[in-house]
């Protein structure tokens, strides 16, 4: 009897080393077999293509495709392709969305908002950033539901993505001597502010840059402070829901 107390020590340790090595072996041969998927699923993809990961999930031996900041899914040879959502039937939840969600959430701190137009309305406690183009209808149509909110800090990049005049009609903005009011002016009335002088610059080709960075497509895209985004125009019912749902600093 006290022959096998002192043995087992050894033996839960020996088991333990055997565990840890089974562990790390099937790891390796993960990453290789994901490592090896990549390489079949890019070329198939097409040109312009750039697969960041892929990683296996625990969805029927799917694997999930990180392309350009967005989610598909393959089998094990790369032979089939998933595009859509995965859903969990139990709760409803979409697994895909939450996915991307958390693949292109942001470090709010990071964001180089002196890029960006300031507006403090209120107390200014609730901050948000939005990317606007001057030409976006459904930015214009955003900007005058923010008339309506108050206790809030708007940092909008001028992201000049949508006509040849983009960038000048931003830089005009830009270089005015308030920059908040020439933004209102021409997004809720259409009042163009006054050409800008010939030595300003403004932050269009830094501010592309970010955007770009960043994995914005198209205006408006809203960044919160938990760096969550919300791409496209958002009434201010939800805005407000969204707001109240983040632990304001």
């Amino acid at each position: 009897m006290n022959i096998i107390k002192k043995a087992w020590p050894a033996v839960l340790g020996s088991v333990a080393v055997v565990a840890a090595g089974l562990v790390a072996s099937l790891a390796y041969a993960q990453t290789q077999q994901e490592a090896a998927l990549k390489k079949l699923i890019e070329p198939r993809l097409g040109e312009g293509a750039k697969v960041e990961s892929v990683t296996k999930t625990p969805y029927s031996g799917l694997y999930e495709v990180r392309v350009n900041g967005d989610v598909i899914y393959t089998d094990e040879k790369a032979q089939y392709l998933f595009m859509g959502s995965v859903v969990d039937l139990k709760t409803h939840q979409d697994l895909t969305k939450a996915r991307v969600d958390e693949i292109n959430r942001v470090v709010f701190a990071d964001l180089p908002l002196d890029l960006a137009i300031k507006q403090v309305k209120g107390n200014g406690k609730r901050v948000i950033a939005i990317f606007e183009d001057p030409n976006c209808g459904y930015c214009k149509r955003f900007r005058k539901n923010l008339q309506g909110m108050d206790n809030v800090t708007v940092y909008t990049f001028l992201f000049n993505i949508l006509a040849e005049d983009s960038a000048v009609k931003s830089r005009n903005v830009w270089c005015s001597m308030d920059r908040v009011k020439a933004w209102d002016d021409w997004m809720i009335a259409g009042k163009e502010a006054p050409a800008a002088p010939a030595n300003c610059t403004s932050p269009h080709t830094r501010v592309l840059e970010l955007g770009k960075k960043l994995k914005v497509t198209g205006t408006p895209t809203i960044f919160f402070t938990d760096g969550s985004r919300v791409p496209g125009a958002i009434e201010v019912s939800a805005l407000e829901a969204k707001l109240a749902a983040i632990k304001q600093p």
